[in-house]
């Protein structure tokens, strides 16, 4: 079977086709892999100290903006909901409940978009009404956003 797919053309840009998933998607799946593999051979009286330790060396990692919220993120979170577990996430700072992520910190770096993100799975407890959000964008912590993060980690730890 043929290929009868063509190309859209438009004057004045370059051809390009769709193909799939972008350069930092697959480098994020990749790295999920990897992750999995990793906590597979884990011992399971030391996979919550082996969380900690790459959480904390992803985020050492990241570029200083990012880490900066990172690093803080990461004290408001342990203490707002000591009970959820570090973990890396496709290749993020995350930390779940029972091994299911409820939330997670995305570097703008990452994915190269302007802002870095707090996001939170369909395991968090954060139901409200028929509408609610799950992201939310982190250009800097002040007093306020943090006693707001805070709250929003209790209320999704449940």
């Amino acid at each position: 079977m043929t290929n009868t797919r063509k190309p859209t053309r438009s004057s004045g840009t370059t051809e390009k086709e769709f193909d799939g998933f972008t350069a930092e998607e697959r480098d994020a799946m990749k790295e999920h892999a990897q992750e999995l593999k990793a906590s597979a051979r884990r011992s399971p009286r030391t996979a919550k100290a082996d969380g900690e330790s790459d959480v904390l060396a992803k985020i050492a990692g990241m570029a200083d903006a990012d880490r900066v919220l990172a690093e803080r993120l990461h004290e408001i979170v342990r203490s707002a909901a000591p009970d959820l577990s570090p973990k890396l996430w496709y290749g993020m700072p995350a930390y779940a409940r029972n091994g299911k992520v409820v939330c997670f910190f995305q570097s703008a770096q990452k994915f190269r978009t302007r802002y870095a993100t707090l996001g939170f799975s369909d395991q968090a407890r954060l139901d409200e009404g028929a509408m609610w959000p799950t992201t939310y964008a982190l250009t800097e912590l002040t007093a306020d956003t943090e006693a707001r993060i805070a709250e929003l980690i209790r209320k999704a730890a449940g």
